[in-house]
């Protein structure tokens, strides 16, 4: 490697190593307040600050990974082509390897997709996030779509275990004629253990826009459970209910009207309690649904993300490699 590259990369990698970069700048203040070292490792400490930083570009007809930035414990394997209608399409698996999320954890994930990529990113497995008794955890995820770019980020739930202090922000940057389509599941808690709830706090703010800034969309959740548990099983969040799932489509590609009306068929009839809205600017749509079973949830999910593929693609998605 030539030493001006040769610095240049030792340059950018520094830059990523820098606090500045993966720490979370403004917290909510619910999860600010907790805010402490630890009598364990402390945030940037060795393994406790994970980095992917994935840059995509069209080369020879197809979509491909062009630069790579990865530190444990987060990281990915290769790309994968594995879409018959859509060979052009990198599909992508998000691993962390450790369990999971503990405390003093700081995650950062970015993926830039340039004009005309497509992209899907998903995960290996849910994000377990795990028990904590001093200081925080946090993620940043920042996806940016240029011209022409069609990005799908569906991650694998959301678990908070007992005594879990967390916070995610996800930043989408979606160029004019850019789609995005982006999911979220939050489990209640470790279920099977009888966890419902029983997180210290769980706080996450998305925020869609352009790259002139220009809003489409802002959702921030702060789920405190507090003692009787009321506060997060009001009509206004859980409901009762112990998983909550969100899609966003961002696509100019079909009115939004049409979108709106794609994911409500998708989910008619299905007994599931669910709402739909479009988004701003004639931007898009979303979706929310409330469901007790992990199972119609994941299903859910999926039927409302094929129906929307096929509208703004007329194609069908693959079966996902996943076990």
């Amino acid at each position: 490697m030539p030493p001006a590259l040769l610095r240049t990369v030792r340059t950018a990698a520094a830059d990523r190593l820098d606090p500045a970069h993966w720490a979370a700048g403004h917290l909510p203040a619910e999860v600010a307040g907790l805010a402490a070292r630890p009598d364990t490792l402390a945030p940037g400490s060795p393994a406790k600050v994970g980095i992917l930083d994935l840059a995509f570009a069209v080369r020879g007809g197809r979509t491909e990974l062009v630069e790579r930035y990865q530190k444990t414990p987060l990281q990915i394997m290769r790309p994968l082509w594995i879409d018959p209608a859509r060979p052009d399409t990198a599909y992508v698996y998000l691993m962390a390897t450790g369990g999971g999320v503990a405390q003093a954890d700081r995650y950062r994930i970015d993926a830039r997709c340039g004009p005309g990529t497509r992209v899907h990113l998903t995960t290996q497995a849910a994000t377990k996030v795990f028990r904590m008794e001093q200081d925080y955890a946090s993620q940043l995820v920042h996806l940016t779509a240029g011209d022409g770019a069609y990005l799908e980020y569906l991650p694998d739930p959301l678990i908070p275990f007992r005594g879990s202090r967390f916070h995610q922000r996800t930043t989408v940057t979606a160029a004019p004629g850019a789609t995005v389509v982006l999911g979220e599941t939050i489990t209640a808690g470790r279920l099977a253990r009888g966890e419902r709830h029983d997180y210290r706090v769980l706080a996450t703010d998305l925020e869609i826009a352009r790259p002139d800034g220009t809003l489409l969309a802002v959702d921030a959740l702060r789920l405190l459970p507090g003692g009787d548990r009321t506060a997060v099983t009001g009509p206004a969040v859980f409901a009762g209910h112990d998983h909550l799932a969100t899609l966003y489509a961002v696509s100019d590609l079909r009115p939004a009207a049409e979108i709106a009306d794609t994911l409500h068929r998708a989910l008619d009839g299905s007994g599931l309690r669910y709402g739909v809205s479009t988004l701003p600017e004639d931007s898009g749509a979303w979706l929310r649904l409330l469901e007790d079973s992990p199972v119609r949830t994941a299903a859910a999910l999926d039927a409302a993300w094929r129906a929307v593929r096929l509208l703004l693609t007329g194609e069908p998605a693959p079966a996902l490699r996943k076990t």
